[in-house]
């Protein structure tokens, strides 16, 4: 698929699994400095069922080391079709959960998974790719930008919690679905 110098893109397989899920639980312990409210190792069996899944329709891509297919993947990228049941005037694909280990990030592997990612919805039919980052995370946001992405619709959270600033103050966001399902992503985490 792509190339970055010192990786190479290929759909994930039945093998990378195990190894997806751990990147995965990476990625989401990474996002808590992002106010990410995901639980990394309490969400495990349900992002090692969304990988499973993943890897059966096609929908997820890994970066390996020199093309190699028995080196363990170092970064990954969920992608599907919107399927979110509202009919739309242009078809949609959604990009997700984007991840690199952070020792290879710069390196334009994360890059090569978006533009991976990109294509393969393309070829799918879509004709607009959706994705999210956390608002705090400036580095996503800016990675994401310089791919000619835009700021499309907000997400809003406050706190209910009692002592929260439930009364007007400012709450702690909330940020999706767990499953790995969502259309949740860091790009800090990316390269």
């Amino acid at each position: 698929m792509a190339d970055s110098d010192t990786a190479c893109v290929t759909p994930a397989t039945a093998d990378d699994v195990d190894r997806v899920t751990d990147l995965w639980i990476a990625l989401a312990e990474g996002q808590r400095a992002h106010g990410s409210t995901l639980l990394a190792e309490g969400n495990r069996a349900a992002v090692r069922e969304w990988v499973s899944r993943s890897v059966v329709t096609g929908e997820l891509l890994v970066a390996r080391d020199d093309g190699n297919a028995t080196d363990e993947p170092v970064g990954f990228v969920g992608f599907a079709l919107d399927r979110g049941g509202y009919d739309r005037d242009r078809t949609r694909g959604v990009v997700s959960n984007l991840f690199v280990v952070p020792e290879r990030r710069g390196e334009g592997i994360g890059a090569d998974l978006l533009e991976a990612a990109e294509r393969a919805l393309r070829q799918a039919g879509a004709e607009t790719v959706a994705l999210e980052a956390l608002a705090a995370n400036d580095r996503a946001r800016e990675f994401y930008a310089e791919r000619g992405y835009e700021p499309h619709r907000v997400e809003l959270t406050k706190s209910l919690a009692a002592g929260d600033g439930a009364e007007g103050g400012e709450g702690e966001g909330d940020d999706g679905d767990p499953s790995g399902g969502s259309r949740h992503d860091d790009a800090a985490d990316s390269g």
